[in-house]
Protein backbone atom coordinates (compact mmCIF):
# COMPACT_ATOMS: atom_id res chain seq x y z
CA UNK A 1 0.00 0.00 0.00
CA UNK A 2 1.59 3.33 -1.30
CA UNK A 3 0.56 6.84 0.20
CA UNK A 4 1.43 10.37 -0.94
CA UNK A 5 1.17 13.21 1.65
CA UNK A 6 1.59 16.57 1.84
CA UNK A 7 5.20 17.15 3.78
CA UNK A 8 3.41 20.22 5.75
CA UNK A 9 0.91 18.26 7.16
CA UNK A 10 1.94 18.18 10.99
CA UNK A 11 2.12 15.01 13.72
CA UNK A 12 1.90 12.87 10.31
CA UNK A 13 5.59 11.86 9.70
CA UNK A 14 6.21 7.99 11.14
CA UNK A 15 1.94 7.09 11.69
CA UNK A 16 1.79 5.30 9.08
CA UNK A 17 4.90 3.81 7.91
CA UNK A 18 4.12 1.02 10.16
CA UNK A 19 0.78 0.19 8.14
CA UNK A 20 2.22 0.61 4.37
CA UNK A 21 4.92 -0.12 2.23
CA UNK A 22 5.63 3.51 1.60
CA UNK A 23 4.45 6.97 2.16
CA UNK A 24 5.86 9.89 0.18
CA UNK A 25 6.13 13.21 1.06
CA UNK A 26 5.67 15.50 -0.87
CA UNK A 27 5.07 19.25 -1.16
CA UNK A 28 1.31 20.00 -1.88
CA UNK A 29 1.26 22.17 -4.92
CA UNK A 30 4.02 19.88 -6.48
CA UNK A 31 2.47 16.87 -6.27
CA UNK A 32 1.92 15.21 -9.96
CA UNK A 33 0.32 12.79 -11.86
CA UNK A 34 3.27 10.30 -12.01
CA UNK A 35 3.78 10.94 -7.61
CA UNK A 36 0.69 9.33 -7.86
CA UNK A 37 -0.09 7.26 -10.25
CA UNK A 38 0.83 3.85 -8.25
CA UNK A 39 -0.84 5.02 -4.70
CA UNK A 40 -3.41 3.91 -3.23
CA UNK A 41 -4.29 6.88 -0.88
CA UNK A 42 -3.97 10.94 -0.55
CA UNK A 43 -3.43 13.23 2.24
CA UNK A 44 -3.28 16.55 1.35
CA UNK A 45 -4.52 19.91 2.49
CA UNK A 46 -5.91 23.21 0.15
CA UNK A 47 -2.74 23.69 -2.45
CA UNK A 48 -3.47 19.95 -3.97
CA UNK A 49 -5.82 19.92 -6.49
CA UNK A 50 -7.60 16.50 -6.91
CA UNK A 51 -9.39 16.45 -10.23
CA UNK A 52 -8.97 14.45 -13.39
CA UNK A 53 -5.63 15.93 -14.29
CA UNK A 54 -3.79 14.61 -11.35
CA UNK A 55 -6.17 11.69 -10.42
CA UNK A 56 -7.05 10.29 -14.64
CA UNK A 57 -4.26 7.39 -14.53
CA UNK A 58 -3.92 6.62 -11.18
CA UNK A 59 -4.70 3.94 -9.09
CA UNK A 60 -5.90 6.13 -5.92
CA UNK A 61 -9.31 5.13 -3.94
CA UNK A 62 -8.95 7.90 -0.93
CA UNK A 63 -8.30 11.35 -0.87
CA UNK A 64 -8.41 12.90 2.36
CA UNK A 65 -7.76 16.64 3.26
CA UNK A 66 -6.62 18.00 6.74
CA UNK A 67 -8.76 20.79 6.21
CA UNK A 68 -12.43 22.08 6.84
CA UNK A 69 -12.59 23.52 3.09
CA UNK A 70 -12.46 21.06 -0.03
CA UNK A 71 -12.84 23.13 -2.89
CA UNK A 72 -9.29 21.83 -3.89
CA UNK A 73 -11.56 18.55 -4.78
CA UNK A 74 -13.54 17.99 -7.75
CA UNK A 75 -16.13 15.91 -6.04
CA UNK A 76 -18.33 15.25 -8.65
CA UNK A 77 -15.25 13.82 -10.17
CA UNK A 78 -13.86 11.61 -7.51
CA UNK A 79 -17.97 10.71 -7.00
CA UNK A 80 -17.99 9.39 -10.89
CA UNK A 81 -14.95 7.47 -9.88
CA UNK A 82 -16.16 6.20 -6.94
CA UNK A 83 -12.85 7.70 -5.12
CA UNK A 84 -14.02 7.68 -1.36
CA UNK A 85 -13.19 11.16 -0.21
CA UNK A 86 -12.82 12.84 3.18
CA UNK A 87 -12.61 16.58 4.96
CA UNK A 88 -11.94 17.70 8.17
CA UNK A 89 -14.90 19.48 9.66
CA UNK A 90 -14.87 21.62 12.13
CA UNK A 91 -11.21 20.64 12.72
CA UNK A 92 -9.99 24.66 13.17
CA UNK A 93 -13.31 26.02 13.87
CA UNK A 94 -12.10 27.56 17.20
CA UNK A 95 -8.67 28.57 16.12
CA UNK A 96 -10.82 30.80 13.53
CA UNK A 97 -12.52 32.13 16.67
CA UNK A 98 -9.63 32.61 17.85
CA UNK A 99 -8.57 34.66 15.18
CA UNK A 100 -11.96 36.68 15.09
CA UNK A 101 -11.40 37.48 18.96
CA UNK A 102 -8.30 39.25 18.31
CA UNK A 103 -9.22 40.76 15.06
CA UNK A 104 -12.11 42.46 17.29
CA UNK A 105 -10.29 43.09 20.28
CA UNK A 106 -7.37 44.64 17.88
CA UNK A 107 -9.77 46.76 15.85
CA UNK A 108 -11.79 47.98 19.09
CA UNK A 109 -8.47 49.05 20.80
CA UNK A 110 -6.44 50.30 17.75
CA UNK A 111 -10.07 52.82 17.17
CA UNK A 112 -11.18 53.22 20.75
CA UNK A 113 -14.32 51.65 20.39
CA UNK A 114 -16.73 49.86 23.02
CA UNK A 115 -17.46 46.14 21.21
CA UNK A 116 -20.33 46.08 23.91
CA UNK A 117 -23.31 47.10 22.25
CA UNK A 118 -22.17 46.68 18.92
CA UNK A 119 -23.64 44.00 15.99
CA UNK A 120 -20.96 41.19 14.92
CA UNK A 121 -22.78 40.13 11.35
CA UNK A 122 -22.10 36.71 10.89
CA UNK A 123 -22.86 34.96 7.55
CA UNK A 124 -21.93 31.37 7.19
CA UNK A 125 -23.27 29.31 10.68
CA UNK A 126 -21.78 26.28 10.64
CA UNK A 127 -18.76 24.79 12.46
CA UNK A 128 -16.82 28.45 12.37
CA UNK A 129 -19.70 30.73 12.29
CA UNK A 130 -21.27 29.00 15.24
CA UNK A 131 -18.55 29.37 17.22
CA UNK A 132 -17.40 32.68 15.97
CA UNK A 133 -21.20 33.99 17.49
CA UNK A 134 -19.70 32.62 21.03
CA UNK A 135 -17.24 35.36 20.77
CA UNK A 136 -19.52 37.74 19.75
CA UNK A 137 -22.04 36.97 22.79
CA UNK A 138 -18.47 36.88 25.04
CA UNK A 139 -17.55 40.22 24.18
CA UNK A 140 -20.77 41.69 24.75
CA UNK A 141 -21.99 42.23 21.16
CA UNK A 142 -25.55 41.60 19.45
CA UNK A 143 -25.12 39.10 17.31
CA UNK A 144 -26.70 38.44 13.76
CA UNK A 145 -26.88 35.31 12.04
CA UNK A 146 -27.02 34.72 8.05
CA UNK A 147 -27.34 31.11 6.40
CA UNK A 148 -29.87 30.99 3.40
CA UNK A 149 -28.92 26.73 3.52
CA UNK A 150 -29.82 26.12 7.12
CA UNK A 151 -32.79 29.10 7.26
CA UNK A 152 -34.07 26.72 4.56
CA UNK A 153 -33.55 23.23 6.88
CA UNK A 154 -34.38 24.52 9.75
CA UNK A 155 -36.45 27.06 12.03
CA UNK A 156 -35.59 30.73 10.30
CA UNK A 157 -36.51 32.06 13.34
CA UNK A 158 -32.80 32.37 14.66
CA UNK A 159 -31.37 33.63 10.99
CA UNK A 160 -31.77 37.21 9.73
CA UNK A 161 -31.66 38.16 5.88
CA UNK A 162 -28.41 39.57 4.61
CA UNK A 163 -29.67 42.68 3.94
CA UNK A 164 -30.31 43.15 7.84
CA UNK A 165 -26.87 42.46 8.39
CA UNK A 166 -25.50 44.90 5.97
CA UNK A 167 -27.80 47.57 7.43
CA UNK A 168 -27.27 46.95 10.59
CA UNK A 169 -23.55 45.07 11.42
CA UNK A 170 -20.62 47.16 12.42
CA UNK A 171 -18.29 44.38 11.78
CA UNK A 172 -19.24 41.66 8.96
CA UNK A 173 -17.46 38.24 8.97
CA UNK A 174 -17.58 35.40 6.46
CA UNK A 175 -17.30 31.91 6.88
CA UNK A 176 -18.99 30.25 4.04
CA UNK A 177 -17.87 27.43 1.80
CA UNK A 178 -16.71 28.50 -1.99
CA UNK A 179 -19.26 27.60 -4.38
CA UNK A 180 -18.99 28.91 -7.88
CA UNK A 181 -22.47 28.85 -9.00
CA UNK A 182 -26.11 27.57 -7.77
CA UNK A 183 -28.54 29.09 -5.53
CA UNK A 184 -26.21 29.31 -2.82
CA UNK A 185 -23.71 30.79 -4.85
CA UNK A 186 -20.84 32.81 -2.39
CA UNK A 187 -18.14 33.57 -5.39
CA UNK A 188 -18.10 37.43 -4.89
CA UNK A 189 -21.00 37.22 -1.89
CA UNK A 190 -18.67 40.30 -1.20
CA UNK A 191 -19.47 42.72 -4.11
CA UNK A 192 -19.80 46.03 -5.45
CA UNK A 193 -23.23 45.96 -4.29
CA UNK A 194 -22.72 44.04 -1.22
CA UNK A 195 -19.95 46.65 -0.64
CA UNK A 196 -22.12 49.61 -0.45
CA UNK A 197 -24.93 48.44 1.22
CA UNK A 198 -22.73 48.13 4.13
CA UNK A 199 -22.55 50.75 7.02
CA UNK A 200 -19.58 53.60 6.41
CA UNK A 201 -18.11 52.83 9.75
CA UNK A 202 -18.57 48.91 9.15
CA UNK A 203 -15.49 46.73 8.92
CA UNK A 204 -15.47 43.82 6.79
CA UNK A 205 -13.57 40.04 7.71
CA UNK A 206 -12.68 37.51 5.57
CA UNK A 207 -11.29 34.57 6.72
CA UNK A 208 -13.25 32.23 4.38
CA UNK A 209 -12.25 31.72 1.14
CA UNK A 210 -10.21 34.52 -1.18
CA UNK A 211 -12.81 34.64 -3.82
CA UNK A 212 -15.80 35.31 -1.11
CA UNK A 213 -14.90 38.84 -1.38
CA UNK A 214 -14.26 40.50 -4.59
CA UNK A 215 -10.84 42.10 -4.03
CA UNK A 216 -10.77 44.58 -6.66
CA UNK A 217 -14.33 46.08 -5.40
CA UNK A 218 -12.94 45.93 -1.95
CA UNK A 219 -10.06 48.07 -2.73
CA UNK A 220 -12.56 50.15 -4.56
CA UNK A 221 -14.45 50.81 -1.44
CA UNK A 222 -11.57 51.29 0.80
CA UNK A 223 -10.21 53.63 -1.27
CA UNK A 224 -12.91 55.68 -1.07
CA UNK A 225 -13.66 54.96 2.29
CA UNK A 226 -16.99 53.99 2.06
CA UNK A 227 -16.37 51.38 4.96
CA UNK A 228 -14.59 51.97 7.81
CA UNK A 229 -11.80 48.90 7.28
CA UNK A 230 -11.61 45.62 6.34
CA UNK A 231 -9.59 42.31 7.51
CA UNK A 232 -8.16 39.49 5.09
CA UNK A 233 -6.85 36.45 6.24
CA UNK A 234 -7.26 34.85 2.34
CA UNK A 235 -6.70 36.46 -0.98
CA UNK A 236 -8.00 36.07 -4.80
CA UNK A 237 -4.84 34.39 -6.36
CA UNK A 238 -3.08 33.35 -3.11
CA UNK A 239 -0.27 32.90 -2.73
CA UNK A 240 0.19 36.03 -5.05
CA UNK A 241 -1.03 39.25 -3.30
CA UNK A 242 -2.71 42.11 -4.91
CA UNK A 243 0.08 44.52 -2.59
CA UNK A 244 -1.88 47.78 -2.83
CA UNK A 245 -4.52 46.04 -1.36
CA UNK A 246 -2.57 44.89 1.55
CA UNK A 247 -1.47 47.82 2.17
CA UNK A 248 -4.86 49.06 2.26
CA UNK A 249 -6.65 46.26 4.71
CA UNK A 250 -6.16 46.79 8.80
CA UNK A 251 -4.89 43.38 8.85
CA UNK A 252 -3.83 41.08 6.28
CA UNK A 253 -2.56 37.79 7.13
CA UNK A 254 -1.14 34.84 4.85
CA UNK A 255 -4.51 31.92 5.25
CA UNK A 256 -3.56 30.83 8.79
CA UNK A 257 -6.64 31.95 10.69
CA UNK A 258 -7.10 27.97 11.12
CA UNK A 259 -3.19 27.37 11.57
CA UNK A 260 -3.58 26.71 15.69
CA UNK A 261 -1.68 23.32 16.73
CA UNK A 262 -4.72 22.41 17.87
CA UNK A 263 -6.72 22.65 14.42
CA UNK A 264 -4.03 21.04 12.69
CA UNK A 265 -3.61 17.91 15.36
CA UNK A 266 -7.41 17.81 15.02
CA UNK A 267 -7.36 18.31 10.90
CA UNK A 268 -4.38 15.66 10.86
CA UNK A 269 -5.90 13.11 13.15
CA UNK A 270 -9.47 13.21 11.38
CA UNK A 271 -7.75 12.39 8.47
CA UNK A 272 -5.76 9.33 9.70
CA UNK A 273 -8.63 7.85 11.44
CA UNK A 274 -11.02 8.15 7.96
CA UNK A 275 -8.48 6.86 5.87
CA UNK A 276 -7.66 3.24 8.38
CA UNK A 277 -10.99 2.87 8.84
CA UNK A 278 -11.46 2.78 5.02
CA UNK A 279 -8.72 0.72 4.79
CA UNK A 280 -8.99 -1.40 7.54
CA UNK A 281 -5.98 -0.56 9.10
CA UNK A 282 -5.71 -1.55 12.75
CA UNK A 283 -4.57 1.68 14.00
CA UNK A 284 -7.98 2.91 15.60
CA UNK A 285 -8.85 6.33 17.36
CA UNK A 286 -5.19 7.63 16.77
CA UNK A 287 -4.37 11.15 17.93
CA UNK A 288 -1.34 13.11 18.36
CA UNK A 289 0.51 12.92 21.55
CA UNK A 290 3.25 15.85 21.24
CA UNK A 291 1.02 18.33 20.62
CA UNK A 292 3.83 21.41 21.43
CA UNK A 293 2.91 23.84 24.71
CA UNK A 294 4.51 27.42 24.57
CA UNK A 295 6.47 28.47 27.27
CA UNK A 296 4.39 31.01 28.71
CA UNK A 297 0.52 30.05 29.26
CA UNK A 298 -0.62 31.91 31.95
CA UNK A 299 -1.27 35.89 32.14
CA UNK A 300 -2.02 38.35 35.07
CA UNK A 301 -4.71 41.02 33.64
CA UNK A 302 -3.68 45.00 34.33
CA UNK A 303 -5.73 46.74 36.62
CA UNK A 304 -5.98 49.89 34.30
CA UNK A 305 -7.36 50.28 30.96
CA UNK A 306 -10.95 49.46 29.00
CA UNK A 307 -12.85 46.35 29.06
CA UNK A 308 -11.11 45.47 25.41
CA UNK A 309 -7.60 46.62 26.68
CA UNK A 310 -8.05 43.90 29.54
CA UNK A 311 -9.26 41.34 27.41
CA UNK A 312 -6.75 42.08 24.22
CA UNK A 313 -3.67 41.13 27.39
CA UNK A 314 -5.31 37.95 27.33
CA UNK A 315 -6.07 37.07 24.48
CA UNK A 316 -2.77 38.31 23.01
CA UNK A 317 -0.35 36.10 24.84
CA UNK A 318 -1.79 33.07 22.86
CA UNK A 319 -2.64 35.16 19.54
CA UNK A 320 -2.22 38.17 18.41
CA UNK A 321 -3.80 38.96 15.05
CA UNK A 322 -1.14 41.83 14.52
CA UNK A 323 1.98 39.58 14.61
CA UNK A 324 0.76 37.66 11.26
CA UNK A 325 0.07 41.20 9.70
CA UNK A 326 3.31 42.29 10.29
CA UNK A 327 5.57 39.61 9.26
CA UNK A 328 3.05 39.31 5.79
CA UNK A 329 3.66 43.06 5.46
CA UNK A 330 7.49 42.74 5.53
CA UNK A 331 7.55 39.54 3.50
CA UNK A 332 4.43 39.12 1.34
CA UNK A 333 6.64 37.33 -1.29
CA UNK A 334 6.88 34.23 1.39
CA UNK A 335 3.12 34.04 2.03
CA UNK A 336 3.86 30.08 1.64
CA UNK A 337 6.36 29.76 3.51
CA UNK A 338 4.84 31.69 5.81
CA UNK A 339 2.44 29.07 5.84
CA UNK A 340 4.35 26.45 6.28
CA UNK A 341 6.77 27.91 8.53
CA UNK A 342 3.87 29.21 10.96
CA UNK A 343 5.11 29.17 14.53
CA UNK A 344 3.36 27.27 17.37
CA UNK A 345 0.37 29.14 18.33
CA UNK A 346 -2.37 27.41 21.01
CA UNK A 347 -6.13 27.83 21.80
CA UNK A 348 -7.70 29.31 24.18
CA UNK A 349 -8.45 26.84 26.74
CA UNK A 350 -3.92 25.98 27.14
CA UNK A 351 -4.52 29.53 28.95
CA UNK A 352 -4.93 30.50 32.38
CA UNK A 353 -5.70 34.69 33.27
CA UNK A 354 -5.72 36.77 36.58
CA UNK A 355 -8.14 39.45 36.85
CA UNK A 356 -9.51 41.98 39.26
CA UNK A 357 -12.42 42.49 37.02
CA UNK A 358 -15.65 39.98 37.28
CA UNK A 359 -16.75 41.18 33.88
CA UNK A 360 -13.73 40.47 32.21
CA UNK A 361 -12.76 37.07 33.87
CA UNK A 362 -16.75 36.30 33.07
CA UNK A 363 -15.42 36.92 28.87
CA UNK A 364 -12.44 35.23 29.13
CA UNK A 365 -14.25 32.49 30.87
CA UNK A 366 -16.32 32.15 27.87
CA UNK A 367 -14.04 32.55 25.59
CA UNK A 368 -12.30 29.28 26.59
CA UNK A 369 -9.74 30.46 29.25
CA UNK A 370 -9.08 29.16 32.51
CA UNK A 371 -9.60 31.59 35.01
CA UNK A 372 -7.24 31.50 38.14
CA UNK A 373 -8.59 31.42 41.61
CA UNK A 374 -7.82 34.33 43.83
Amino acid sequence: MKIVADDKIPFLKGVLEPYCDEVLYLPGSKTRPEDVQNADAIITRTRTKCNASLLDESSVKFVATATIGFDHFDTSYLDAKDIKWTNAPGCNSSSVAQYIASTLLNLACDHKMSLAGKTLGIVGVGNVGSKVAAVGLALGMNVLLNDPPRAARESAEQFVSLERILNEADFITLHVPLEDEGIYKTFHLADEVFLSKMKPSAFLINSSRGEVCDNQALKKALKARQIKGAVLDVWENEPELDLELLELVNYGTPHIAGYSYDGKANGTAMSVNALCKFFNLELKDWYPADVPVPEKTSVKIPADGSSEDKLLAAVSVSYNVKDDWQRLKLSPGTFEKQRGDYPLRREFPVFEAESADPEVSKALRLLGFKIKSK
